[in-house]
């Protein structure tokens, strides 16, 4: 065998390996994104899908904020105006986390409907702007 057919046998088993690499630890880390009406309908279709991690976008339905501060839970519930879901979130709330806010929620949707969220990401609702000059 020829030197340069070494090397690019050796190129190509580099190259292999790390389009392997990439391709399983994009699959392992990877999420969906889906609002709840997505989220529901992947239910319906497949009701195997309460155990995959999910990123959620909705905005927060007013009034329905509940907090333990002694085990700092947070109860809650999204919608995007069809499906509306309960959310409960162990942990520190972003300080912009009102009623009526956009949120992102990451976590898993349990059997009973519940959305258990490790993650809880709240939009601002101004924009950060100068005073316009007098």
């Amino acid at each position: 065998m020829r030197a340069s057919h070494k090397v690019l046998l050796a190129g190509a088993l580099v190259v292999g390996t790390v389009g392997f690499l990439m391709a399983s630890g994009i699959k392992e880390t990877g999420v969906y994104f889906l609002t709840p009406t997505e989220l529901a309908a992947r239910v319906s279709a497949d009701p195997s899908f309460h155990d995959v991690g999910v990123k959620m976008g909705a905005k927060v339905v007013t009034g329905t904020i509940e907090r333990d501060v002694g085990t700092q839970t947070i109860r809650f519930a999204v919608t995007d105006g069809q499906v509306t879901y309960p959310v409960v979130y162990r942990g520190l709330a972003p300080d912009t986390f009102t009623d009526d806010v956009e949120v992102v929620v990451e976590g898993r949707l349990q059997p009973d409907g519940t959305f258990r969220a490790t993650t809880l990401l709240a939009k601002c609702g101004s924009r950060y702007e100068a005073v316009p000059e007098a």
